[in-house]
């Protein structure tokens, strides 16, 4: 690992170099962070079950025909992916009303929306991701109307799938966060999805108890994150019932 070329590391995410031209390897880390990572701890296996649920979610939109940066995992922890130019903006869609929409306009969590809600964050760790207008978006030139319109769509299409395959599995998709890149193809550009969709960018709760299977466990200090993502991968059939993610530590069982 250490003679690859890192190209960026975020706050969950190594990329590398990748074997081919226009291709990159992104590793998943360990790390959780909340609050511009202000809060920040290491939670062992936490990176397994994100690249296997990402892996599971990207693999499927692929074959729905919605474009995204994947190509295949490769390992435990790594994805091989397209190298794409990120827009500066992460795209969150609300289904119901929690986190700082809550918190915002006053509506109480588990609100169910009169109809979903697409929001603008300008990506940038020293202004805390600030909330911004289609205007300011066209104005400083992070993105052309077109290209919100490509993402507007994009945005529409992931969360219908993601509503319907959490439906089927009793999880409600409260909200998630999505980036999207430019994938230049000789003289062809297009938007397509990019970064992870997991429980680290989703709102994910049970139907039934409306128990928080995402990163609220880390954010609200409520305790079993990797067991609230196993929980996730197992539903989806990504782990059998009785198996835990390499590299996750003890999971502790219920009863």
């Amino acid at each position: 690992m250490s003679r690859r070329r890192r190209i960026y590391e975020g706050k969950a995410k190594v990329l590398y170099e990748g074997p081919e031209p226009g291709t990159l390897i992104q590793h998943f880390k360990d790390d959780a962070t909340a609050f511009n990572a202000k809060k920040h701890q290491v939670i062992e296996g936490k990176g397994v079950l994100n690249n296997r649920i990402s892996e599971y979610l990207f693999q499927h939109l692929n074959d729905i025909g919605v474009p995204t940066h994947f190509i295949r995992r490769l390992n435990m922890r790594e994805q091989l992916i397209r190298e794409v130019e990120i827009v500066p903006l992460e795209v969150v869609v609300r289904n119901v009303a929690a986190g700082s929409l809550s918190q915002r306009l006053g509506i109480e969590e588990g609100t169910q929306l009169p109809r979903s809600i697409i929001e603008f964050y300008y990506k940038n760790d020293q202004l805390n991701d600030p909330m911004v207008s289609e205007e300011h978006v066209t104005a400083f030139g992070w993105a052309t109307p077109q290209e919100i319109d490509d993402i507007m769509a994009l945005a529409i299409r992931v969360n219908d799938f993601l509503t319907g395959l959490f439906l089927g599995i009793g999880i409600r998709l409260v909200d998630f966060k999505m980036e999207c890149g430019r994938l230049f193809e000789n003289e062809m550009m297009r938007i397509i999805v990019a970064d992870e969709i997991s429980p680290d960018s989703c709102r994910l709760w049970d139907i039934k108890s409306n128990e928080k299977l995402d990163k609220d466990r880390f954010r609200r200090d409520l305790g079993g994150l990797v067991e609230a993502y196993t929980e996730v991968a197992k539903r989806l059939g990504i782990l059998m019932e009785n198996e835990r993610p390499v590299g996750a530590g003890p999971v502790l069982v219920k009863g």
